[in-house]
């Protein structure tokens, strides 16, 4: 072997080892600061989806920072109002509780009430004794401490990611002409393309999630009232909203509904769990695939493959952005691809693509 041919080979192998080391480098510091990425990504999605609310705003107003407060507090006066209609009448009802707990406690322990009567049926009494009750209620102090800088976090992480967005949304217009001007007039027309159908995604992705929750609530609430489950509506907004979560959402709705509804009598929470099992399995496997694809214009399979996939992969944030970031990759590989003008062409509204037994176009 020739002294060229080591230096050739020792040249490659030098380029593959700083290639892995790169590589490596930057999933340490795309691992270690997650969060922050996190933060950003959840950030662009709401800045893209309240971005067309503060265009149209900025057309009548003709300043684009009075309309980006407006539409935010607009959304978060809109957010504080349906927290209020959620929070105020449970506080409420668990102000009530705490003064009707002696006698709640006493009645369980005696074997009566609802909650009493089913530990005795399923021969649980013994826990409810005035022993098992004062250990539990010590060991409730222990993750004081953890729930409350979970709080902290929560709250840091809402805030970091409202300002995150209300800059994005602000600089939105100067961020977009920097970057046409860097690239020439070819490449800005294709970003501008990708922009639009990206933001259409996002938009459509929100409006049929909205649609899915409002089918959840108002199911749940024709459940709970026809079984007499108090605070019925309350409940209902609760398990709409928690249902915007996709996959998970309608169990962590369903833990609220069956709660309720086992205080209510056992014969309700089972009705209430039974409803919860069958109808997650229709919304995840008919509802959201169907009504996400005709929203975000995506094949159903492709929708909740990509659900599936992103949620065993990230977690509650890939379940949630699973879809859009579906439609913008298909968004991509129509502009980049060759193929994909062809095969993943968008079709416009109305118009369906052509089959092999379709009549030619005039004049062809």
């Amino acid at each position: 072997m020739s002294v060229a041919d080591d230096r050739t080979t020792a040249r490659r192998t030098l380029i593959v080892i700083v290639l892995v080391l790169a590589t490596v480098v930057g999933l340490t510091l795309v691992w270690a600061t997650r969060r922050v990425l996190i933060w950003g990504l959840v950030a662009a999605f709401l800045a893209v989806a309240l971005k067309p609310l503060v265009d149209r705003l900025e057309r009548r107003l003709r300043r684009r920072a009075l309309a980006t407060l407006l539409v935010f507090l607009a959304t978060f006066v809109l957010l504080a109002a349906l927290g209020a209609l959620i929070v105020l009448p449970l506080v409420d009802e668990l102000g009530r509780l705490a003064d009707r707990a002696p006698q709640v406690v006493h009645e369980t322990q005696a074997g009566q009430g609802p909650i009493g009567q089913l530990l005795d049926r399923l021969h649980l009494l013994r826990y409810a004794e005035p022993g098992h009750l004062r250990r539990y209620g010590s060991q409730l102090g222990e993750p004081t401490v953890g729930l409350v800088r979970g709080v902290a976090q929560a709250v840091a992480a809402l805030v970091t990611v409202v300002v995150l967005a209300y800059l994005m949304v602000l600089e939105a217009p100067r961020i977009v002409a920097a970057t046409l001007r860097l690239v020439g007039d070819g490449p800005a027309e294709r970003l501008r393309r990708i922009g639009r159908d990206s933001s259409r995604i996002v938009t459509g992705y929100l409006s049929g999630n909205l649609v899915i929750s409002l089918i959840c609530g108002g199911l749940t609430f024709a459940v709970l009232l026809l079984l007499g489950v108090p605070f019925a509506a309350v409940i209902a907004l609760v398990v709409a909203v928690v249902d915007l979560i996709p996959l998970v959402g309608a169990t962590l709705g369903a833990i609220v509904a069956a709660g309720a509804g086992f205080a209510r009598s056992p014969t309700a929470g089972i009705v209430v769990l039974v409803f919860f099992v069958v109808y997650q399995q229709v919304e995840n496997h008919l509802l959201q695939p169907v009504i996400m694809a005709r929203a975000v214009r995506l094949n159903p399979l492709t929708v909740l493959v990509s659900v599936l996939l992103a949620a065993e992969l990230a977690g509650l944030v890939g379940a949630l952005l699973a879809i859009p970031a579906a439609g913008i990759v298909q968004v991509l590989l129509r502009e980049f691809m060759p193929a994909g003008r062809t095969v993943l062409a968008a079709p416009a509204d109305g118009e369906r693509p052509s089959g092999p037994g379709d009549p030619p176009p005039a004049g062809g």
